[in-house]
């Protein structure tokens, strides 16, 4: 198994993984639409995608990384927004190979921290999660607002 960034010629088979996370939380398959929000993130180079790609060069799952900053830090922080793993690939250590070449990532360009969330059920995430030392945010609570388009 091999990570690396993710190509534009990736996209056929990236599309696909990412359209198969997002069935995963419960959103309909929309293959094009994963396809172009993909090649958009790809050509602004506005986010950090790895994949995991088999001895065939069959991608076997992806992380993305969006890069923001601390202003309490004063530092780099990225968000570890995206994990999947084809249910072909699972419990082979592809998970676990894409969360550390992501931190090895980050360290390289001098960010100091990470952060992601999961759905409070996912308890196979989350026994990766701690199992590679990270640790439930225990002093904040996090919020969202879904905001209508107009």
């Amino acid at each position: 198994m091999t990570v690396r960034p993710a190509r534009l010629d990736d996209l056929p088979q990236l599309s696909e993984l990412l359209d198969g996370y997002r069935c995963f939380y419960g959103q309909p398959s929309d293959l094009e639409a994963a396809r172009h929000f993909l090649a958009q993130r790809l050509e602004l180079g506005d986010s950090h995608v790895l994949v995991s790609e088999d001895s065939g060069n069959q991608l076997q799952g992806f992380v993305q990384l969006y890069p923001l900053f601390t202003t309490v830090r004063l530092a780099s922080l990225w968000v570890l927004n995206d994990l999947f793993v084809a249910p072909q690939a699972r419990r082979f250590g592809t998970g676990r190979a894409l969360m550390k070449a992501a931190q090895e990532l980050a360290q390289r360009h001098g960010v100091r921290q990470l952060k992601l969330a999961t759905q409070i059920e996912n308890r196979t995430a989350k026994s990766l999660y701690e199992s590679l030392g990270w640790q439930r945010d225990l002093i904040f609570d996090h919020y969202s607002l879904l905001l209508e388009q107009k």
